[in-house]
């Protein structure tokens, strides 16, 4: 009976090696095997072809019978062991399995029983909900020598039963395979390495990858001691801590940021996307209650300042009282540009002028702000009363006005008069 992948995830199951059973017991994992097939053209161009094929990590001794009628990789007991350092349950854990070139070096590496024709492999497990991501690399003894040719081009065949023990020689692992964190934050990039032997040569470097550049941040040699850049405790490195922590954060610390440790002939590394985030402060122009005559208008403004990046919805939308599940979104909007400020975050405004009618007394009015910083929106409400005006202000204004001009008359009747006549007398 042959075997699906979808068969061992089944059985993986059905077994019992699920969140229940400890990580560092568990025996296997179900582990794609990405396979190449790497020949040179007719332009001397070299092509490879990726070939998914179903495999296993299976965790023992030699000599260890294969557990399931599939490819596997058999990792021996070494003092490096990948599954210290998982964590969470096993349906949260993506395998992979790769080949590895060593780029042409050639390079005995420095424990007992390794050969110069051994080759490498490759296993990367990832958390599926960003935990951390580890790669072990997978030393394995083949009895064939190497002709002269590099080892891509003449890679050993694996069959779909085939066994293939191996040691695990090197492992480099993140925490933090991506970080998202706001302005003038100091985060801590997590990276760490464990190597089966005592005092390796090691190097480790730290890069910044952004438009298309590299550059340097850190590095470290361990077998001239010298290092270069900031950021890492050098005596950490000894312990295999190289984490980089990063001054406080500005727009331009936005990068991918690269951890990588060489032990030849072996190379890891982790690509460590860094976002800035910050969420909007959201205020409107008015309190919770809006009181306006009939006839008059007001300007509502909703502001949305401090956030970045750059995109952010700002929209004003009106519902009766009690809530509506259909609210009208408003179409008189008007947006002010996007405000820059000096630490690098940006400001909107959305506003429009309200002349309401006596119908819409008792709507709720709301500006409402999405940004990829909020989990949920920012909302900010009014409630309007609109009142008709006030008639009896109208009467006393009238009232006034008539007896203003009778006392005017009343003073200046009688001096007009006189003065007629006195010009009388004149002629």
């Amino acid at each position: 009976m042959f075997w699906t992948f979808g068969g061992l995830i089944l059985a993986l199951l059905c077994l019992g090696v699920s969140g229940s059973q400890s990580l560092y017991d568990v025996q296997w994992l179900p582990c794609p095997f990405v396979d190449e097939k790497v020949h040179v053209n007719e332009e001397g161009h070299t092509e490879t072809k990726y070939i998914n094929r179903e495999a296993v990590l299976q965790f023992g001794n030699v000599g260890d019978k294969p557990l399931h009628p599939t490819i596997t990789f058999l990792v021996t007991a070494s003092k490096v062991d990948m599954r210290r350092y998982l964590e969470g349950t096993e349906d949260k854990l993506q395998c992979e399995i790769r080949r590895y070139s060593t780029g042409g070096i050639v390079m005995r590496w420095p424990t007992a029983g390794v050969q110069d024709h051994d080759v490498w492999f490759t296993s990367t497990i990832r958390h599926s909900e960003g935990l951390f991501v580890i790669t072990t690399f997978l030393r394995h003894a083949t009895a064939a020598s190497a002709e002269g040719q590099v080892d891509y081009l003449q890679w050993i065949t694996v069959n779909d039963r085939d066994l293939l023990t191996t040691s695990a020689a090197m492992v480099v692992l993140t925490r933090t395979p991506s970080v998202e964190v706001g302005f003038l934050k100091e985060p801590n990039l997590h990276c760490q390495f464990s190597v089966d032997h005592k005092l390796p040569n090691a190097t480790v470097e730290w890069r910044l990858q952004k438009h298309g550049e590299r550059n340097k941040l850190f590095s470290y040699s361990s077998r001239t001691g010298k290092s270069e850049g900031s950021g890492v405790a050098i005596k950490a490195i000894g312990a295999g801590n190289a984490s980089f922590k990063l001054p406080p954060t500005r727009k331009n610390s936005e990068g991918t940021y690269i951890c990588s440790v060489m032990v030849p002939p072996l190379y890891g590394s982790h690509d460590i996307p860094l976002t800035l985030s910050e969420q909007p402060r959201v205020s409107i122009n008015v309190g919770s209650t809006l009181s306006m005559i009939l006839g008059k208008d007001q300007k509502l403004i909703c502001d949305a300042e401090g956030y970045y990046p750059l995109d952010v919805n700002i929209e004003w939308y009106r519902e009766a009282a009690g809530g509506s599940p259909t609210p009208l979104f408003l179409k008189n909007v008007l947006y002010s540009s996007h405000r820059l400020h000096q630490d690098g975050t940006y400001s909107l405004s959305a506003f429009f002028y309200l002349q309401p009618s006596l119908e819409d007394s008792g709507y709720k009015y709301t500006c409402r702000v999405s940004h990829k910083s909020l989990l949920t929106p920012i909302r900010k409400s009014f409630s309007l009363i609109v009142t008709e005006p006030d008639s009896t202000l109208w009467y006393i204004t009238v009232i006034a006005f008539i007896i203003a001009m009778l006392v005017i008359l009343c003073y200046m009747l009688p001096q007009y008069l006189a003065g007629r006549k006195a010009a009388k007398k004149r002629f």
